[in-house]
């Protein structure tokens, strides 16, 4: 009875396994196809509100660091306006107290460039709905780190190639653990903890997690 127990142990374990970053890529894969068919009635009339407050593009196409280092084009739906860039410019200029935010945590509170429909957009997250078109492309995963900006690198330090050997995600523990009500080192620290304990159930008891966050908008803006 041992040996028969012990001979079929040996044939369980020359069976070829599926590693688990392909296991998680096919359920990335399958969920994001699901989702864009399910949700592309709500991103078309998504896309034409934003059209129609702020004329411009629809999408926002920000380069972000990926797995290994790599960049990509990180696509988001348009929160601001098209003169963006020199609305932040003139504030930071003039008003210390944002200066002084912006180098702490790249973000503002109060952020004059983002549009009516923007505004909820980030507050409800639906902004990063065509991240699904990058997770079928391969640059980002449904859970993992907030994909950075080359700016945000020399933050990360020593922890930097912690953060490479995932591919960021739509959703990740960060998102669950406060968002933007923590600090930068918090959310640092909070990454390279989820990349030590990657592992489906975590995955999936992020992506749970997520839901009552977004409806809660909790640290969103």
């Amino acid at each position: 009875m041992g040996g028969i127990t012990a001979q079929h142990n040996r044939m369980v374990s020359a069976e070829p396994k599926l590693p688990f970053d392909t296991v998680t890529r096919l359920i990335d894969v399958m969920v994001a196809l699901m989702a864009l068919f399910v949700l592309l009635p709500l991103m078309l009339i998504l896309a034409a509100m934003i059209v129609a407050t702020d004329p411009g593009s629809v999408f926002y196409a920000q380069r972000r660091i990926g797995r290994g280092g790599r960049t990509f084009w990180c696509l988001k739906f348009r929160t601001m306006c098209v003169d963006s860039e020199e609305r932040l410019r003139d504030l930071l200029a003039v008003d210390p107290q944002a200066r002084a935010e912006w180098a702490r945590d790249h973000k503002l509170r109060n952020d004059p460039r983002i549009t009516g429909i923007g505004k909820f957009l980030r507050k409800s997250s639906l902004d990063e709905l065509p991240q699904l078109i990058n997770v079928l492309k391969g640059d980002m995963a449904l859970v993992g780190p907030r994909p950075i900006v080359e700016s945000e690198v020399v933050r990360y330090g020593r922890h930097f190639a912690t953060y490479c050997q995932v591919r960021p995600g739509i959703t990740g523990l960060w998102q669950i653990s406060g968002r933007n009500l923590t600090t930068y080192r918090r959310r640092v620290a909070i990454d390279v903890s989820y990349v030590r304990a990657k592992c489906l159930p975590f995955d999936i008891h992020i992506l749970a997690m997520t839901v009552p966050r977004v409806l809660l908008s909790r640290g969103a803006f």
